[in-house]
């Protein structure tokens, strides 16, 4: 068996011991907030402290219609981290290292490895990613190099809830089959989803006429096996549609 066939064995057969956490664990996405576009943690409509997370953001980017580099940073404004640059971009970025949890028996959630808490039932290193579009692209979007799993829409996107959506997901670079879609993270977290087929394609419906949140996820083999014993790599696509005119 090939690695790459190895990878996917894997995933599928951690997929029904992790279903619960695949689904239920926090993402990062992009948000209007007022004026201002935010970066938002979140596990569907719950909210954390972005404040208290800013510390796991591993890097932020934005990118110009050409997909060239804009520069990009976050910054506190109240309980907010809002983007900042001087040129708006047609694209933003976010990575974060959400760190090593385990849940033990009572259904908890702990900051530490099962080297730590040797009753875990689940262990795993989380990292999240996200992609918020800003308009309709005028070039197909690219895999972009902060974003180790990335969500890609294939063609334009639709301007009418409802409609359907192709996307491919990417794995470093690469295509990925097997990784879980959901439509719409703040609005049904719950929902069961879709795996992507052969080549990393999956298609769902554009879920709102409004902010739609994208979401893939993969668990991935552990590189430190006493520690946890899977990765959870969980990426975003954020647009929003118009109002539909009056």
């Amino acid at each position: 068996m090939n690695p790459a066939s190895r990878f996917l064995a894997f995933t599928f057969a951690m997929s029904s011991i992790a279903a619960a956490s695949a689904v239920q664990a926090h993402a990062i996405w992009f948000a209007q907030r007022a004026t201002r576009l935010a970066l938002v943690v979140g596990d569907g409509s719950e909210e954390s402290d972005p404040i208290k997370r800013q510390k796991l953001i591993t890097g932020v980017g934005g990118y110009d219609s050409d997909y060239r580099p804009v520069a990009t940073a976050l910054r506190v404004d109240g309980p907010l981290l809002v983007v900042d640059n001087e040129k708006p971009p047609l694209v933003e970025t976010a990575a974060m290292d959400y760190g090593i949890w385990s849940k033990t028996p009572d259904g908890e959630w702990h900051n530490a490895g099962k080297d730590e808490i040797p009753s875990a039932q689940i262990s795993e290193h989380n990292f999240k990613y996200a992609v918020h579009l800003d308009g309709p692209l005028t070039k197909p979007l690219p895999v972009l190099a902060d974003q180790i799993i990335q969500i890609v829409p294939l063609g334009p996107i639709p301007q009418q809830m409802g409609r359907p959506l192709k996307v491919r997901v990417f794995f470093k670079g690469k295509p990925l089959a097997g990784a879980l879609v959901q439509p719409d993270e703040p609005t049904d977290p719950d929902d069961p989803g879709l795996r992507t087929a052969s080549d990393g394609t999956a298609t769902i419906n554009v879920r709102n006429q409004g902010l739609n949140v994208v979401v893939a996820t993969i668990d991935a083999p552990s590189d430190q096996p006493r520690k946890y014993g899977q990765m959870e790599y969980k990426a975003t696509l954020s647009f929003v549609l118009p109002h539909a005119p009056e």
